[in-house]
């Protein structure tokens, strides 16, 4: 392993999920990276990435920029999944450690072999769960540990619920709250869901080519719930496409003695409410704000910035090469969140419960449908 400060680079593209959610900037101000390249295929955003990063060099070409400048961490920050797998590869299999955009890649084969090169290879890899970096999730986390809502009994979660409510919200959206319910409850065991497109159960003749690189989707509407292998309580999860954009995006954490409300991002929506109705409508209970610090104490930090949250998944994928571990959130933990996804396909298509992991992982579930 080279010693620190170590080479590290950027692969974008520009009108094609160009940088995600801010993760180029996560490579700024860490101590223990120099900053070396950034890689794009359009001239204009090669150029513009190139001066918001403080660069001289950009490369149009990511693989010329990997075997010239040798850097031994790459961002893969693509918001667009088509091109997850290739790119990847492309650095995982020169040994170059990865922090990438969410999700990890469209399909279970893709997830599967890019496992399977980081494996080969010994290279680390962290996806843009920033969720998990929150304080504010730590704290919840306590909460529930120390019986603050008693009994955990069930956890409910609903995607974003805009115009890409149904399939398109699943991937994109709900992969965090599969990362969040894995957390939470440990690992998945099995998944009953059914997928709907205007009142009724989808089919082949439903099944179509997603937005943005997302690879095959379906449906306006999915319901699903999992279950875990060592926890009681079940996951529920849903998502629509109302004539109104929801506003309920994140989790519910319902206990015996109250509820939590969790939303995502770096300082994300927290709240507790101590009432077994779960309604705020008995005597005396309220909704109190859970801040980094705990629960009705004041916040001392500031926005809900996701640059915050990659800065520091940076600095933990730094942390698991130099102590040969896996980051707190790794390629194994971006595949089984992937892999929560599909399941809601693979049990339409199956017509009933399916367990997890998937016996069948060559094919998009969807294709199997009737």
């Amino acid at each position: 392993m080279f010693k620190s400060p170590y080479r590290a680079a950027v692969i974008g593209r520009t009108g094609r999920g160009d940088y995600g959610h801010g993760l180029d900037l996560a490579l700024l101000d860490q101590p223990k990276l120099t900053l070396v390249a950034v890689a794009d295929e359009d001239p204009k955003g090669l150029a513009a990435a190139a001066r918001r990063l403080h660069l001289e060099k950009g490369y149009g070409d990511y693989r010329e920029m990997l075997d010239r400048e040798k850097p031994q961490f790459v961002v893969v920050a693509p918001r667009w999944i088509d091109c997850h797998r290739e790119m990847i590869l492309g650095c995982v299999e020169r040994g170059i450690h990865v922090f990438s955009e969410k999700p990890l890649a469209p399909t279970l084969a893709d997830a599967d072999a890019i496992v399977a090169a980081c494996e080969r290879s010994h290279a680390k890899l962290a996806v843009a769960f920033q969720t998990r970096f929150s304080p504010r999730y730590e704290r919840v986390k306590e909460l529930i540990a120390d019986g603050a809502i008693g009994e955990v009994l069930e956890l409910r979660g609903r995607g974003k619920e805009d115009h890409r409510g149904g399939g398109e919200d699943l991937i994109v959206l709900g992969s965090h709250l599969m990362d969040l319910y894995r957390g939470l409850l440990g690992e998945p065991s099995w998944c009953f869901a059914r997928v709907t497109d205007a009142g009724k159960p989808v089919g082949r003749a439903e099944v179509r080519k997603g937005a943005e690189g997302l690879g095959l989707l379906a449906g306006d509407r999915i319901d699903a719930v999992y279950g875990f292998e060592k926890s009681t309580p079940v996951a529920h999860f849903a998502t629509s496409r109302p004539k109104q954009p929801g506003q309920r995006f994140g989790l519910q954490v319902l206990g015996s003695a109250g509820r939590i409300e969790l939303g995502t991002g770096w300082v994300p929506p927290a709240y507790l409410l101590s009432d077994p109705t779960w309604s705020g409508a008995a005597k005396g209970t309220k909704w109190v704000e859970i801040s980094s610090a705990g629960p009705g104490k004041p916040e001392t930090l500031k926005g809900n910035s996701l640059v915050e949250a990659n800065r520091l998944i940076v600095a933990d994928l730094v942390r698991a090469v130099e102590t040969d571990t896996q980051p707190k959130v790794s390629v194994y933990d971006g595949r089984a969140a992937l892999e929560m996804v599909l399941a809601c396909y693979a049990s339409h298509a199956r017509r009933g419960q399916v367990p997890l992991p998937l016996a069948e992982r060559s094919e998009h579930p969807l294709a199997t449908l009737r």
